[in-house]
């Protein structure tokens, strides 16, 4: 017996969350569950709020198993997981903001999210109009000799989100940055409570737009889960289709981006050229660039348009013949090869402490990819690797684009290959009684976890979408300490953490 669900049998079973199970547990189930993520034995999911509780999501890494932890908090007060586990920090401060729950024992109970702006405060738990329209943010103290401090942003030259980061350094080299987040809050959970499913759909999807068809497949599977809801096999299989043609356009849009970092702009326009060839066939095929609001609960809106198999196969022949000699360029460059090997070094028992996923993680040594722990359809049909290096630095991070680049397109091809006729959608199940589902997807970034509960009347009563950025933004900090200020662009391109995903 797995020891989480050894620990989850320590509580009150909730019957109807699917397909994990979920415990309700006192303060001793709760200790002996952050006992796993002390041990190392566990990796945190997600830990997120409710009205008068919280969620502890965890997971073992060496069995594959999942498993919730619900804690009743009727004090309004909880067992800090951060003080015992630092990835929660951030997560902890984002439930004290949003639901007024306070973790007891924590080192960090600054504001997150909450900037001062909203009004009230504690919006999801007992809303409070705010005495105050903002205060002041202590940034984390530093000291020694002859340090000065650069703040930059939250307003960024060109298109960015907003986000602050505080440079302390010494001469050139940064000796602490820290962030400061929560510019692009759009009350995101709020908006998805009381909301129909189609709406969550379309909520879901637009949470981090670059990773609209990982979000809503996440979202549509924590549904599906939910309802016990069978989604036909064609769907399946053109949900996985879309998956992989966005996991490409990201890949060409972060290469080239790094490349362009280190004032290699040649790399950055060929790979522009890929990324915009991959976003005109996806949207000829499914009638949008991004493919957003294309997966639903229950299946597909759309299918392949007229000669889409053609399309794609025509697409694939290209990035083969003209990707290969953009990574040959990369490669053989030594210019660009000193300004990323060795730089943002992000140590491999770091990534594995924070669950880092995506390349941040497989960069440095983590070899998670949801599509092969959690092994949902059709990737458990499909054959690839999820490429895996531990150097760790803004080198390493490139070179697991490329290589999932690859993987990409041989999943692309089994995918046309064996993509199966029939029904695009399955009509969903409105009655039953509370239900709850939950969902983890592997996105461009790496693991996108969704939580849903859906009440009685077949509207959505609480979900929670966590972003891997959640676990990579902190590590970005790590990793540009000791190098100069000049390579904050490269190695902050290198992470390329999501903020609209980030701030909910």
């Amino acid at each position: 017996m797995a020891p989480l669900t050894a620990i989850a049998k320590t509580g009150r079973k909730a019957e109807s969350h699917r397909p994990f199970p979920r415990a309700i547990v006192g303060a001793d189930g709760w200790q002996l569950a952050l006992r796993e993520l002390v041990e190392a034995t566990a990796t945190l999911l997600g830990l997120w709020g409710d009205r008068d509780a919280v969620h502890l999501a965890l997971l073992e890494e060496l069995s594959g198993a999942i498993a919730v932890f619900t804690l009743p908090c009727p004090d309004g007060k909880f067992p800090s997981v951060g003080a015992h586990h630092p990835a929660a920090i951030r997560l902890e401060r984002t439930i004290l903001d949003l639901y007024g729950l306070k973790p007891t024992g924590a080192f960090d109970a600054r504001h997150w999210l909450d900037l001062g702006f909203w009004g009230v405060t504690h919006p999801l738990g007992k809303r409070r109009k705010r005495a105050i329209e903002a205060y002041p943010y202590a940034f984390l103290p530093v000291e020694g000799e002859d340090l000065h401090q650069i703040p930059v942003g939250p307003v960024h030259a060109g298109i960015i989100e907003p986000g602050h980061f505080r440079f302390t350094a010494h001469g050139e080299a940064v000796v602490r940055l820290e962030q400061r987040l929560g510019y692009v809050h759009k009350g995101t959970e709020s908006l998805m409570t009381g909301a129909s499913l189609d709406k969550g759909a379309k909520l879901a999807g637009r949470t981090s737009g670059d990773s609209t068809v990982a979000y809503a497949l996440a979202f549509a599977q924590a549904v599906e889960s939910a309802l016990q809801i069978d989604v036909p096999p064609r769907a399946v299989w053109l949900r996985a289709l879309m998956a992989e043609i966005e996991r490409l356009a990201n890949h060409f849009g972060d290469i080239g981006a790094i490349c362009n970092d280190a004032s290699f702009s040649l790399a950055f326009a060929e790979c522009g050229i890929l990324r915009e060839r991959t976003l005109r066939a996806a949207g000829g095929c499914f009638g949008h660039r991004l493919m957003m609001d294309r997966i639903v609960p229950g299946g597909v809106t759309d299918d392949l348009g007229e000669g889409g198999i053609e399309a794609l196969r025509a697409l694939l022949e290209t990035v083969r013949t003209s990707f290969p000699g953009v990574v040959e360029i990369y490669d053989n460059t030594a210019s660009l090869q000193d300004r990323t090997v060795t730089t943002g070094y992000l140590a491999p028992t770091l990534a594995r402490a924070f669950g880092a996923g995506g390349y941040v993680g497989r960069a440095s040594g983590r070899a998670f990819d949801a599509r092969k722990a959690v092994a949902y359809a059709p990737y458990d049909e499909l054959e690839f690797e999820a490429p895996v290096r531990d150097d760790g630095d803004v080198n390493a991070r490139v070179w697991i684009r490329i290589r999932e680049v690859e993987q990409s397109l041989k999943l692309i091809d089994q995918i046309l290959e064996r993509l199966p006729e029939g029904k695009l959608h399955t009509d969903r199940v409105k009655s039953g009684g509370a239900r709850e589902g939950l969902a983890l997807v592997e996105a461009f970034r790496g693991d996108v976890l969704v939580a849903v509960r859906i009440g009685e009347d077949g509207l959505i009563e609480r979900c929670h979408m966590r972003d891997p950025s959640w676990f990579q933004w902190p590590l970005l900090e790590v990793a540009i300490e000791g190098n100069i200020v000049a390579d904050f662009p490269l190695c902050n391109k290198s992470f390329n953490c999501s903020y609209s995903g980030h701030d909910l």
